[in-house]
């Protein structure tokens, strides 16, 4: 993938291995909106970002050099090869090829940890708008302010909170998890960062001491907000799937990229063989 550098922004030429919808709409996050022109706008480690595609490739609007090198590049996943994870992953275990094959351009973001942990424990028995507008009232309730935009609130300022006080946000029974999970993270309990490191059982265990984390927000929290790509969220759809159609396909059989495997699955049963 080539980058130019433009005066309003980046360019990505020949981006075949990034699809907007498929990266942003595969839910793994929430502060991604698609605008009626096909491009996308977002907010992540506290900057704002219009991207869309262009003829040659995509376009990063309005992102300095400096911004690209320091936050985005690293946030898309960018040095990463997919096409050589697909390569292995299918050789690795053949029956994925027609579920790989039914997916273009899917990667895993580098979110933050406590924002990918916050908005997974949000996202139970919930549903995408829903899940967004709590996140969205979330910032703009508690999260710092830049330009027009709000920043994810921090662990720290939601640990000084009480469930009472976040009923403004309408998530219900998630209130109490949300303040749990501040709490234990901003007093050093669940150390996030030790994770990216840590044995994944380990990190699993230390997870789901939180109130409310099981194992499915667990799993969503290593994959999506620590890169722990052998981790393997496991839902509904994807049980109906591994029953039915990838029978005997398990996550330590699918080995490092467990996750990328997951999102071939995920997508190949949600929009293709159903």
């Amino acid at each position: 993938m080539e980058i130019n550098i433009k005066n309003n922004g980046i360019e990505l030429i020949a981006a075949d291995g990034f699809d907007l919808k498929n990266t942003f709409d595969c839910g793994q996050c929430f502060r991604w909106d698609e605008q009626p022109d096909g491009s996308y706008t977002g907010i992540a480690k506290g900057k704002r970002l219009r991207i869309y595609p262009t003829d040659k490739g995509l376009f990063l609007e309005g992102c300095a050099e400096d911004d690209f090198g320091s936050s985005w590049r690293d946030y898309f996943d960018l040095d990463t090869d997919y096409d050589a994870i697909k390569t292995e992953l299918v050789e690795l275990c053949p029956a994925l090829k027609c579920a790989a094959d039914s997916i273009s351009g899917i990667r895993i973001l580098r979110q933050e940890p406590w924002e990918a942990l916050c908005s997974f424990i949000i996202s139970q028995n919930n549903n995408i708008p829903r899940i967004k507008g709590i996140i969205s009232r979330l910032c703009e309730g508690w999260g710092e302010k830049h330009d027009g935009y709000f920043g994810f609130p921090s662990a720290d300022t939601l640990s000084r909170l009480s469930v009472e006080e976040l009923a403004p946000l309408r998530a219900g029974f998630r209130a109490r998890y949300i303040i749990d999970a501040a709490r234990r993270v901003a007093g050093g309990e669940i150390a996030l960062d030790d994770m990216y490191s840590m044995p994944i059982a380990d990190c699993r265990r230390e997870l789901m001491k939180i109130v409310g984390v099981g194992a499915k927000v667990a799993e969503c929290t290593l994959l999506y907000g620590l890169h722990r790509l052998e981790a393997f969220p496991v839902d509904v759809w994807m049980k109906k799937a591994l029953a039915q159609s990838f029978s005997g396909v398990t996550a330590e059989g699918l080995g490092r990229y467990a996750g990328i495997a997951q999102q071939y699955i995920f997508h190949y049963t949600r929009n293709i063989s159903s």
